[in-house]
């Protein structure tokens, strides 16, 4: 069974999970669920999933089958937010604008005067970023979501949250995941190459960045699924909804 591109996001989604324990997950999309949902049936079975809205999962259902899922349960607001303050949270976000330093944008593009684009909102992101994990899914690579500087700030970045102190001390910025590849934060806490997926030419994660990346020597290659977790991903994504969200 050959992997395919889908395959290896999903796993490296699957492996920012490593070591967190019995905290909540939340993944927004089909791609973060798919990744989170092979955690819990491998390496963190302890995960608390939840369906990234509003549905608190008792067993990996496979993808869309959450509403028809026996062992869902109403996931309040509430409790979301004791465990968002708690920091017992990974949460999977997308980003309509990352920089090199990890700050989000998912609220506008353009000028604060005349914005281009207006998009949902700043929404949960400051609150998500300051208290617990945060990994971000990219589906597409391009250097308008890849920018030198976000229009806003949603997501707190590494910079930022470091000159809060005291106040960033929560901040966990885990990694990028996008169709080409995997960032996460060097030591100064600017995004670096961390894997390149197979298939993928790895000059392109750094002609379709709008920030300096360099490559490492040798490439790093994101890790080949395993035989069990190919099955595993066959079961939970039989319809291939998680491929659905990859550029044609």
């Amino acid at each position: 069974m050959s992997p395919s591109l889908a395959d290896y996001c999903a796993v490296a989604l699957s492996d920012a999970f490593l070591g967190d324990g019995e905290i909540l997950a939340s993944p927004m999309g089909w791609m973060p669920a798919l990744g989170a949902r092979l955690a819990a049936s491998t390496h963190a079975p302890d995960l608390a999933l939840s369906d990234g809205e509003a549905l608190l999962l008792d067993g990996v259902p496979p993808l869309g089958d959450e509403a028809g899922w026996p062992w869902a349960a109403p996931l309040p607001y509430r409790s979301v937010f004791h465990t968002v303050w708690s920091g017992r949270r990974h949460v999977i976000m997308g980003a309509s604008q990352i920089d090199a330093f990890g700050d989000q944008n998912i609220a506008r593009v353009g000028p604060h005067e005349r914005p281009t684009r207006e998009l949902i909102g700043t929404r949960g992101a400051p609150g998500n970023t300051i208290n617990h994990a945060v990994t971000y899914w990219v589906a597409e690579h391009n250097p308008r979501v890849f920018v030198e500087a976000v229009d806003v700030v949603c997501g707190v970045g590494t910079a930022r949250a470091r000159a809060l102190g005291a106040g960033g001390r929560f901040h966990d910025l885990r990694r990028v995941v996008s169709n080409l590849g995997v960032l996460t934060p060097d030591a100064s806490g600017r995004l670096v190459v961390r894997s390149v997926h197979p298939g993928v030419d790895p000059a392109l994660i750094v002609a379709r960045t709008g920030f300096s990346l360099t490559l490492p020597d040798p490439i790093p290659w994101t890790r080949d699924p395993t035989d069990d977790e190919l099955r595993i991903l066959r079961r939970l994504d039989p319809r291939g909804l998680a491929a659905r969200e990859l550029p044609r």
